[in-house]
Parts: C-alpha cells; sequence; structure tokens
C-alpha cells in the first residue's frame, strides 16, 4: 500500500513544482501576504500632522502648546489665525488634528475658572481620528491635572511663626502596564493571523487542484484502472499538500521574526500541532471542492468563495465580539476562528496545550469531520 502511496505523492510533487502556475500559488501568497501585512497594514498612528490656533496668546496657551511640541506623536506644522483659515486647513487635508484656544483661556485658568479647548479632528478616517482624540485629550487632561494640583496646594498651604507650612495633599497614582504587546503595535498583531491565512489559501487551492487537474489532461480514469485504491489515491493527494503547508508555517514564522521581529513566547510544537489539526480541515475542504469542480478554474472559484467568507470571519481584522449577534454565532462554524486564536496566543502570549486545548480539541473535531465526509465523497466518486 504505502509503496503506492509513495509514488502518488512523488509524482504529485513532480508535478507540482514542474508547473508555473502551481509554483506560483507555493511562493507568491506567502510572501505577498507577509509584505502587505507586514510593511503596507499598519493602524498604528505615529506622525500627527496638527494645526495650532491661537486665539489667547497668553502664557497659559503657550504652556499647552510646549507639551504638545514635547509629544513625539504629534507635529505642529502650520498655525491659524482665523476660523476660515483653520476650517481650510482641515478641508485641504493639511493637518489632522487642529487645537483651538479661545480667548480668555489664560485669564480663566489663572482665576480657577473652567478653561475651555477645542479639538477638531479629520473623521475621513475613523480609527485614525479615534487614537489622535485618545492622544489629545491625554496631554490635555495631564495638564489639567497638574492645574488643579496647584490650585489645591495653593489653598492648603497655612502660615505659622515659622512661615508657610504645606499640607500634605492625598492621591492616587495610576500605573499602566500594557501584557503581550507592550508597544501596541499592529504588526505584531497582524503578522501572526497572516501565518492562519497562508497555510488556508495554499493547502486549499492545491488540494482542490490537484484532481481537477487529473480530469482536465485525461488520466483520471488511467489512475482509476491501476490497482491504486481509492484511501491511497486520497493520501497521495493530500500529504504533498499538508508538507506544502508546513513548509509554509516554517517560512512565514522565520519571516515574521527575522524581518518583523515579532515576539515568539509559546512552543514551536504547540504551534505545529495546531497546525497539523488545522490541515485536517483544509485539505478536507479541498478535497471536497475537487469533487465538485469539474476545471480547475472552477476549483479556484470555489476555493475564492470558501476562502474569503472565512477569512472575513476569523477574527483576523475585525474582532468578533463587535459582529452582530447572528454572525457571532456563525463564527463558531469556522474553524479559522479557532487556528487564529491558537497562532496569536502562541507568538503573544506564550499560550501551551494547557491553555488553548478547547480550541484545539475544536480544530480536531472539525478536522475529523470535514476530513471524513470529503473522503466518503471522493471514494463516491471514484466508484
Amino acid at each position: 500500500m504505502w509503496e503506492r502511496v509513495l509514488e502518488i505523492i512523488r509524482k504529485e510533487f513532480r508535478q507540482t513544482l514542474r508547473e508555473p502556475r502551481m509554483r506560483g500559488i507555493l511562493i507568491g501568497p506567502p510572501l505577498l501576504q507577509m509584505i502587505i501585512f507586514g510593511f503596507a497594514v499598519n493602524l498604528d498612528v505615529e506622525h500627527v500632522r496638527l494645526g495650532w490656533m491661537d486665539l489667547d496668546k497668553s502664557v497659559e496657551s503657550f504652556e499647552l502648546r510646549k507639551r504638545f511640541d514635547g509629544n513625539r506623536t504629534f507635529t505642529i506644522t502650520a498655525e491659524a489665525g482665523s476660523e476660515q483659515a483653520a476650517q481650510d486647513l482641515l478641508d485641504r487635508g493639511k493637518v489632522q488634528c487642529l487645537v483651538r484656544i479661545p480667548t480668555r483661556f489664560g485669564a480663566d485658568v489663572l482665576a480657577g475658572r473652567q478653561a475651555e479647548v477645542q479639538i477638531l479632528l479629520d473623521g475621513s478616517n475613523s480609527n485614525t481620528a479615534s487614537i489622535i482624540s485618545n492622544y489629545a485629550n491625554g496631554i490635555i487632561a495631564t495638564r489639567n491635572q497638574q492645574l488643579l494640583r496647584e490650585q489645591q496646594i495653593k489653598k492648603l498651604v497655612g502660615r505659622t511663626q515659622n512661615g508657610p507650612v504645606l499640607l500634605r495633599i492625598p492621591g492616587i497614582r495610576v500605573e499602566r502596564r500594557i501584557w503581550f504587546n507592550e508597544e501596541l503595535r499592529s504588526r505584531n498583531y497582524f503578522v501572526p493571523g497572516v501565518v492562519v491565512n497562508i497555510i488556508m489559501l495554499v493547502t486549499l487551492m492545491l488540494t482542490s487542484l490537484s484532481i481537477v487537474r487529473e480530469k482536465e489532461i485525461g488520466t483520471m480514469e488511467q489512475i482509476m484502472v491501476t490497482p491504486i485504491r481509492p484511501i491511497e489515491l486520497m493520501l497521495g493527494k493530500t500529504i504533498p499538500f499538508a508538507i506544502i503547508g508546513f513548509f509554509d508555517l516554517i517560512l512565514v514564522v522565520t519571516i515574521a521574526l527575522t524581518i518583523f521581529h515579532v515576539p515568539f513566547r509559546g512552543s514551536f510544537l504547540t504551534l505545529a500541532g495546531a497546525s497539523a489539526l488545522f490541515l485536517l480541515s483544509t485539505l478536507g475542504a479541498g478535497l471536497f471542492m475537487s469533487t465538485i469542480s469539474d476545471t480547475q478554474q472552477q476549483a479556484m472559484m470555489a476555493s475564492f468563495f470558501f476562502f474569503q467568507p472565512a477569512f472575513m470571519l476569523s477574527g483576523f481584522t475585525f474582532p468578533i465580539r463587535n459582529m452582530p449577534l447572528p454572525v457571532q454565532w456563525i463564527t463558531y462554524l469556522n474553524p479559522l476562528r479557532y487556528f487564529m486564536d491558537i497562532v496569536r496566543g502562541v507568538f503573544l502570549k506564550g499560550s501551551g496545550v494547557s491553555v488553548l486545548w478547547p480550541q484545539m480539541c475544536l480544530l480536531a473535531l472539525f478536522g475529523v469531520t470535514i476530513l471524513t465526509l470529503s473522503a466518503l465523497r471522493f471514494h463516491k466518486r471514484l466508484d
């Protein structure tokens, strides 16, 4: 049995590596996705063009400006002297944010009254605008706390014969610590997810094309008259692409660690084991598509229509908890969801089997079910 399976595996490798289109599927998607999600897709807001409109020209407004100047995220690139000039800066996209200091700002601060500062944002990109708003509010809040503390100190200063006495003010100091992605880099979040997409895309498409190719070139009839049994043919057609899937796994992980410096805190054996369970689903789905397709073009279209919804509902880009409740229920039927959690857990959190075993069990369940149903249909079509 295994001699015949090994012959099919060797034949499949030679046929796959000989055809330029198949070589492109093997190498192209991993490199392209890593370049796009590693370099181009970046949700971090690191450089903000800031406009400044100071109608007060006081010491207090200058102190606030120094805080924005001292922040590495903001760069004051333009100043507005009128309302029309401020609107023009935002309309033309010259600034992403504009801080407007009204008149009597300094007088209100010195008098202990509530002073107002207006922040105008370009909301074309809602995500970027929200992040910039949080940054600007944080700077203003820090300055506000300092002013409140100075006013409280003045009120609590008493005098004795020996001079002023400063009473201590009780307070709470907040210390923030970020776990797993200390620098909050979106690259550390996206790149591990590319591992999931590449493994699925490559193995799904290659498996679905392998059997259809035999039908197109007319060799399926020749294979069927040989002593090869359906189970042997199925193993010979799927094992090569499982090996290719592990090759792409090693390739993408190496690129993530060496070029993008994504932290890898877990065990590679855990990642490899979970990948093997996930491959059961992708190989089974590819095998099913090969049985319902008559041409390679049909197989590629079927792979695309299967991959795209699974990709969108995997939590790769959009958090599943933000989706409508019926859609969240649908994601429980998506193997990508569980493998995505496993990969990000291994990369960023260093999670092991003791934490990830529910997702791994579900991957095994989905994989065995999909592969079994596909194998039964594959056996029926050969009969």
